[in-house]
């Protein structure tokens, strides 16, 4: 079956049409994105119909920083599947890697384990919370889709539209959670400063990415962790997205501030679905009053992959290759913008760089890119995730296509035809309800 049909026919017995958002294809170009794929490998891509691309959108939702289907990774995975992949037992993979996170991140002292991130995040929540006894929670960035966060929504129905997604409905969230989630913006210090001062009594957990789309202003992070000192809330850093791109650890290991927990996910496993929780002991302990527990926290794969990757991290010190890749991507849209006058804002970090077209009509641009890329064999959304795998040969492919697109989308700006050159509907820039 046609992956636009299959796709179709998901919709309609899977609401949604699958399991994660980002995935969708109304996200890139209605009617016309793959939706699925037959292989992967490295950073190329075939669809069902066997049709090949360079994938320069999401690399599996910025999961597989060393590629597709990477070599020793597999090879880990397989080994650990040959003596079974789930026991009565525990495997013994998983001390291994709490010892090797604990190593990276001096500060912490104690690791829980899960498969996402969305998951990962509602454990640090209920752990800190459990600590510190109050049920009020500041939180500044994206933390997933349970109904602690969500809740937020419940006092302002687009409170979380900036912090990563909008249109995020609470329905389902019980009524009775409005007020326990208080959002902050990033670099807006004096935001939470004045959430401390009126809540600061009730507020027990403050959660924040310590770095996505712009740097920290000077003394930010920093007043952050002074804030949560003079209230007695446990900070955790989601590093769920920026764990392991511009460092082997987290980010904030380059920024000197401590927090009392983080949370890792996406990149640890290169795909393979593993999370970590890293804490103090004095914070952790508290997991041991909560019942915190899944059968499948404890299945072998996600342990044997994240030592696989962390070796590689490591060995090739990955991280310097991500951000090198990244700013050629970041100069590749800077030249190309300037060359064929197409304003266009960079930002995020050098491995997972986010383009906005700054032109009238920004969407049906995007759209059109999309378009115009995806008939030239790449795979182009608003973010590039970078990849181990994207070769200089392949960049270089890449700056070529993109080029030649934008000299497209110059003509299509100056004869005011973007909508007519459409061959679908404009892209869904949040949630949106599909059938």
């Amino acid at each position: 079956m046609h992956g636009n049909q299959l796709w179709n026919k998901a919709k309609q017995i899977i609401p949604g049409g699958n399991q994660l958002l980002s995935k969708r294809s109304e996200r890139f170009l209605p009617d016309l994105w793959p939706a699925y794929y037959k292989r992967a490998k490295g950073c190329e891509v075939w669809d069902l119909e066997d049709r090949h691309y360079y994938d320069f959108a999401q690399m599996g939702v910025g999961t597989c920083i060393l590629g597709y289907a990477d070599d020793d990774v597999n090879e880990a995975v397989h080994e650990a599947m040959l003596h079974g992949s789930m026991c009565t037992l525990n495997c013994y993979e998983e001390v291994e890697l709490a010892e090797r996170l604990i190593a990276l991140h001096p500060w912490s002292e104690q690791v829980r384990f899960a498969r996402t991130g969305g998951e990962a995040c509602a454990i640090a929540v209920r752990i800190a919370r459990a600590a510190t006894g109050k049920n009020k929670v500041a939180i500044c960035g994206y933390h997933g889709w349970h109904d602690w966060y969500l809740s937020a929504n419940h006092a302002d129905t687009d409170q979380l539209d900036t912090m990563l997604l909008p249109g995020l409905a609470p329905r389902g969230v019980p009524r009775d959670l409005k007020g326990t989630v208080l959002p902050f913006y990033y670099n807006q210090l004096d935001q939470l400063e004045k959430l401390t001062a009126e809540h600061g009594n009730d507020i027990g957990v403050i959660i924040m990415e310590p770095r996505r789309e712009t740097e920290p202003a000077p003394g930010f992070l920093e007043g952050v962790r002074k804030a949560a000192d003079k209230i007695g809330a446990v900070l955790i850093f989601d590093e769920i997205t920026s764990g392991f791109r511009m460092n082997v650890g987290g980010i904030h290991l380059t920024m000197g501030v401590k927090p009392d927990m983080a949370v890792f996910g996406k990149a640890l496993g290169n795909g393979f679905p593993i999370t970590a929780v890293l804490g103090t002991k004095a914070v952790m302990d508290a997991a041991q009053e909560s019942f915190i527990s899944s059968t499948f926290w404890t299945e072998r794969t996600g342990y044997a992959a994240a030592l696989a990757v962390l070796t590689k991290m490591e060995m090739l010190d990955v991280p310097s290759q991500l951000i090198r890749a990244g700013k050629r991507v970041a100069d590749i849209w800077t030249s190309a913008s300037k060359l064929h006058e197409i304003p266009v804002q960079i930002s995020g970090i050098a491995p997972l760089l986010h383009a906005a077209f700054r032109t009238e009509s920004a969407e049906a641009v995007q759209t059109l890119f999309t378009q115009e890329m995806l008939e030239k064999g790449i795979l182009a959304g608003a973010s590039v995730y970078s990849t181990l795998s994207y070769s200089d040969e392949i960049l270089d492919l890449y700056e070529a296509r993109l080029h030649e697109v934008f000299e497209l989308l110059k003509q299509a700006l100056a004869t005011n035809s973007v909508m007519q050159r459409l061959k679908s509907s404009i892209a869904h820039a949040g949630f949106k309800r599909l059938t």
